[in-house]
């Protein structure tokens, strides 16, 4: 399995009756993958991973695998108690998925030894490629990313969603010392854009996109002119597009979710709103994502 490009996380479309919109998914995500995305990861934190039952999961993943096609990799959301997380795994499965991104375990923190065995555990049931989400009660330590690289070989990547520069470069010099593995790591940060130049400074240049579920123009864009060189460009998309829309993610929390869902409603397609405790966003906020959408798109040399 091999990521390149920008990875599409999919929101996950719920009708007007709160129920999953099974249909609606499979247009989302048909037109990410068309659009050019380097690969698809459903159900996730983007995607309401939270707020899904597993009956709900199964439908989601089914659903992203057959829209996808086999076009890109698809790689389904688990985590949270360790039961579930090992169902989830082994539902993922099922459905067709090639790979899982592991989010962190249920409100607890374990010392690093916890960690790994929650890993492998997981990993065991499921029977797929895991990718490693360090956020939240998820931190990891070099040695325990390094064991998991090295003595399980399921465990393929590693995404950090800390931002803890001096962590991440210790765990990247770790893995390569000790394994020599062909390992992933990559920028899991909300609106990892805003953080994509320090990222690249240590080596790391794959990174989620949570903008290419509402404005792959301006995600790809923006990824052409820091992979070509354009820094001209890229500065102008971080300074006139991506930092309004993280000051405007960070005035209430669950906004890296919520804002996503409002831009693909904005740009056509009905995917209703979030689950609790996540809260749409109204008013003012949303005359301003559409405000910030549109000096993206002008800036890129789009419309709406």
């Amino acid at each position: 399995m091999r990521l390149d490009g920008v990875l599409f996380f999919p929101v996950t479309p719920f009708g007007p009756d709160g129920a999953l919109a099974e249909p609606v998914l499979a247009r989302h995500v048909s037109n990410g993958v068309a659009a050019g995305a380097g690969g698809v990861f459903s159900a996730c934190g983007t995607g309401e991973f939270n707020a899904l039952d597993l009956e709900e999961y199964t439908r989601v993943v089914a659903t992203s695998v057959a829209a996808t096609a086999g076009r890109v990799p698809v790689l389904a959301g688990a985590g949270g108690p360790l039961p579930a997380a090992r169902a989830i795994a082994r539902a993922a499965c099922a459905e067709g998925a090639d790979g899982l991104l592991l989010m962190p375990p249920y409100l607890v923190t374990g010392p690093a030894s916890g960690l790994v065995r929650y890993v492998r555990e997981v990993a065991e049931a499921g029977g797929l490629p895991v990718i490693i989400y360090q956020r939240g009660t998820a931190r990891f330590t070099p040695s325990a990313v390094a064991e998991l690289a090295a003595e399980v070989p399921l465990v393929v990547g590693f995404k950090d969603g800390l931002g803890d520069f001096d962590l991440l470069q210790r765990i990247i010099l770790t893995v390569r010392r000790e394994t020599g593995k062909d390992f992933t790591f990559f920028n899991g940060l909300p609106t990892a854009e805003l953080t994509v130049p320090a990222y690249r400074g240590l080596g790391v240049n794959l990174y989620s996109s949570a903008v290419f579920a509402f404005a792959p123009e301006i995600a790809l864009a923006f990824h052409k002119a820091v992979t070509g060189g354009d820094e001209v460009l890229a500065q102008r998309l971080l300074t006139d597009f991506y930092l309004p829309l993280v000051e405007l993610r960070d005035r209430v929390p669950g906004y890296a979710v919520s804002l996503v869902k409002a831009g693909v409603r904005m740009r056509g397609l009905e995917v209703g709103g979030v689950r609790a405790p996540l809260v749409d966003p109204g008013g003012e906020d949303l005359v301003e994502l559409e405000r910030i959408i549109g000096v993206g798109l002008s800036i890129t040399g789009t419309t709406h």
